[in-house]
């Protein structure tokens, strides 16, 4: 494993397995392949059992990846986890639980038949007929104009590496039926060289390689897609990586195959409780575009062809994803609205400012990120575009990652998409990653924003200085603070930070209305905070109003 797992000391595949496993498993292969020759003796026809020694390893895959040093015991379930079943790559781990694989539970052998023998159970109930063909995306071998859609879920720019996961099973399936499959398995490795993605260590090491190596076979690809398809035919592609360099590098590709996106939806395809989602920043919905051909060479002028028409998309599908609160909601909402934002900007061979620079996709894409954010907004205020405006831009920024990520770590990248439309900085001179109370902390390469419990009790975060009014969030941290921890001194500091009431309230409400939780999925808006706002929203009247009336008298 030349790409995961050579700082642990594992430079072969064999040590992967312990040796009994590796014997036990060297054993099946032996018997597997001699059953072949056994099928063949007794007049079985050679196709018949082709296949039944392709459905044997595809069972014997299954048992692979339960039965090596890499799975981990599940004791809610009382079962062993599958080293990359629900991962998707080989993970450290401090210990492993080993099947029997002679048992009948799940990862076991005749659990993997079982498995398979239902998969071709049901597949066999599929009337029509089918051909699958296996190929180069980049060297589709068929005429062009001939498939009325193309429909693929392409490599997630840097999420996966496959071609790492396929090494797992490949070099079994090479000594158990590489010889009946030569053409298949003539190489030694799976190549990752013609793989689509973003791996630097496939390019020594160098980020801007790996991610031009992407692009280009992206571009041959979709390319290839738009010959084969017939004239105004759709591409249908699956999307789900939610970092602006992913999202920038697919659009593109698709500019340059001469692709336009016509829509975009989300579609909820993961599990919530999936694991490679616990305690990560993960989309539970992938975006499914649609592009079509562009059959002109036409420029856009970014001003008057491009803004407006991504205002009215981004609006539009913010207003109908949101569903007042009932529908799609969190990263989910923004990678969708970003998706079909990409219509406005797709529809043109070359997008320009009135200067006549060109517009760079990255730009876009920010520009687009802005748009969907305030469109967020208005949703998550109910209030329009200028009054939304009013609040000062650190608070939307906390409103939208409490919104979007709750008390999750992001990498820097994410933190990157809310900071650039809101002009924030991250980590220059005042930054929100600056001096305490800083709003974000940064956790190894990682960042999440503070609560009032770590922010509060600095006596004058809140307050003005040099005139200028405190964020709106500097000033509800110390409230919540002092609600809990000196109550008296609430009023005193009201009428020092003198801060735009109504716009508090609205910030507090906006943090502790339900609407920062998904319509039917668990209780994942509730934070830390939320105790604290709902006591301050139930009470605001009493707590805020009052108090600060009496306050203000004493002054007088």
């Amino acid at each position: 494993m030349r790409d995961q797992l050579p700082a642990y000391g594992f430079d072969s595949y064999r040590q992967l397995f312990t040796p009994r496993q590796l014997v036990v498993l060297a054993l099946l292969i032996k018997h597997c392949r001699n059953a072949h020759i056994e099928m063949l003796k007794n007049g079985i026809p050679r196709d018949r059992a082709l296949a039944i020694m392709t459905y044997f390893a595809m069972a014997f895959g299954r048992l692979v990846v339960a039965f090596n040093k890499f799975t981990r015991w599940a004791p809610q379930l009382g079962i062993t986890m599958g080293a990359l079943g629900d991962r998707q790559a080989l993970k450290m781990v401090y210990d492993f639980s080993e099947i029997n694989p002679f048992a009948h539970t799940q990862g076991c052998l005749s659990f993997a038949f079982e498995r398979e023998a239902f998969c071709i159970r049901e597949l066999s109930k599929i009337q029509n007929p089918t051909i699958v063909t296996r190929g180069n995306a980049e060297r589709i071998r068929y005429d062009s104009e001939t498939f009325d859609a193309v429909i693929t879920d392409p490599p997630y720019y840097s999420s996966i590496y496959y071609s790492d996961l396929s090494s797992f099973y490949y070099v079994w399936l090479k000594r158990m039926i590489g010889d009946l499959y030569p053409d298949h398995f003539a190489l030694p490795m799976p190549p990752k060289k013609r793989e689509a993605v973003a791996q630097p260590s496939q390019h020594g090491g160098d980020t801007t390689k790996a991610q031009m190596h992407y692009q280009d076979m992206m571009r041959r690809s979709f390319a290839e897609a738009r010959r084969v398809l017939k004239p105004n035919a759709p591409l249908v592609c699956v999307y789900a990586h939610r970092t602006t360099e992913g999202w920038a590098t697919l659009i593109r590709s698709l500019v340059a195959a001469e692709m336009t996106v016509t829509e975009a939806w989300p579609i909820q395809t993961e599990s919530r409780g999936r694991a490679n989602a616990q305690g990560a920043a993960a989309l539970s919905d992938s975006i499914f575009f649609v592009a079509r051909r562009r059959e002109t060479s036409a420029s856009g002028r970014y001003e008057t062809d491009v803004q407006p028409e991504l205002s009215r998309i981004a609006h539009e599908r913010v207003r109908t994803l949101w569903s007042n609160g009932s529908g799609i909601g969190g990263a989910d909402l923004l990678m969708a609205a970003v998706g079909a934002g990409l219509r406005a900007y797709t529809r043109f061979t070359r997008v320009e400012y009135a200067n006549g620079e060109p517009v760079p996709a990255e730009t876009y894409l920010r520009d687009v990120e802005g748009v969907v954010l305030n469109a967020i907004f208005e949703q998550i205020f109910g209030l329009p575009d200028t009054a939304v405006d009013a609040v000062d831009a650190l608070t939307r920024f906390y409103i939208l990652w409490r919104y979007t990520y709750h008390e999750l770590s992001v990498e820097a990248g994410e933190v990157y998409v809310f900071c650039y439309p809101q002009g924030i900085e991250m980590d220059i001179g005042n930054g929100i990653c600056g001096p305490a109370p800083a709003l974000v902390e940064k956790v190894g390469g990682k960042y999440r924003v503070r609560t009032f419990h770590k922010r509060g009790e600095y006596k004058d975060l809140g307050i003005g200085v040099g005139g200028e009014a405190a964020s709106l969030i500097d000033v509800l941290h110390r409230v919540l603070w002092l609600l809990e921890n000196r109550p008296m001194e609430l009023p005193s500091f009201i009428h020092s930070s003198r801060p735009n009431r109504d716009q508090l309230h609205l910030v507090a409400q906006a943090l502790a209305r339900p609407i920062l939780n998904r319509s039917g999925g668990p209780d994942t808006g509730s934070t830390a905070e939320s105790p604290a706002l709902a006591r301050l929203t139930t009470n605001w009247f009493s707590l805020m109003e009052g108090t600060s009336l009496v306050e203000d008298l004493k002054s007088r």
